[in-house]
């Protein structure tokens, strides 16, 4: 399962998988793509802090005369046999681009923990664009609230593992959407979420007793993790 401070994958380039890089190195590994992309399962561009969105990109997935542009230059896009991505701290990434970046319909693992500008708007889309996510870490992002999630969480029946830790506007009302629309969840990690009790904790595990185990800490210093 990605975390916060996973990564999607190793230095393993004869198997499919990139490391971490800047901003300045990805964008020019991604123009010297020749031909057909190479068949990429898994990316980690984790901690890219200089990683940011075109303007271009952002004009465009925001314009409604034209909303599904093909892009003209070498991008993410380009490898949609993506299975694992991590974005954890790409912190100048926005609603705008997320939304026409993320489009990965065979994509089962994502990571977009600490972002700071992702809304449920942003989330929303990226749903969209990856319907088929079994693994999701959205650790830190602060601006992600209950009505974003709800929308978002019925696009992804086959998640089974899920960190929604430090997401301070989260109340229990999360925790009924979840299980509601999450049926086949395994894991769920909600630790310092500020506005989930110990009570609703108890009642999501009985409403999805497949459920293995579920994290939390709270601010006020007790510790809860249900394990089966």
């Amino acid at each position: 399962m990605l975390s916060p401070r996973g990564t999607a994958g190793a230095a393993e380039p004869q198997h499919g998988r990139a490391l971490p890089g800047r901003g300045r190195e990805l964008a020019q590994a991604l123009g010297s793509v020749q031909g057909a992309p190479p068949p990429l399962a898994s990316l980690s561009l984790a901690y890219c802090s200089s990683l940011k969105p075109h303007r271009e990109l952002e004009h465009q997935a925001s314009s409604p005369k034209n909303p599904s542009p093909q892009p003209q230059d070498p991008s993410l896009l380009t490898w949609q046999a993506l299975r694992e991505l991590d974005l954890t701290a790409c912190s100048k990434l926005t609603d705008a681009s997320l939304t026409k970046v993320l489009q990965f319909p065979q994509l089962r693992q994502l990571s977009l923990s600490l972002l700071p500008a992702l809304t449920g708007k942003g989330l929303v889309a990226v749903a969209r664009g990856c319907p088929s996510l079994e693994c999701l870490a959205l650790s830190h992002c602060s601006l992600l609230n209950d009505k974003g999630w709800a929308q978002a969480a019925s696009s992804w029946p086959r998640l089974q593992h899920l960190n929604l830790s430090s997401c301070s506007r989260l109340t229990e009302q999360t925790l009924d959407t979840t299980g509601q629309a999450c049926k086949q969840l395994q894991t769920l990690d909600v630790a310092m979420c500020p506005g989930i009790g110990m009570a609703s904790v108890r009642c999501f595990q009985a409403q999805l007793p497949q459920v293995t185990c579920v994290q939390s800490r709270f601010v006020g210093g007790a510790d809860l993790t249900l394990t089966l």
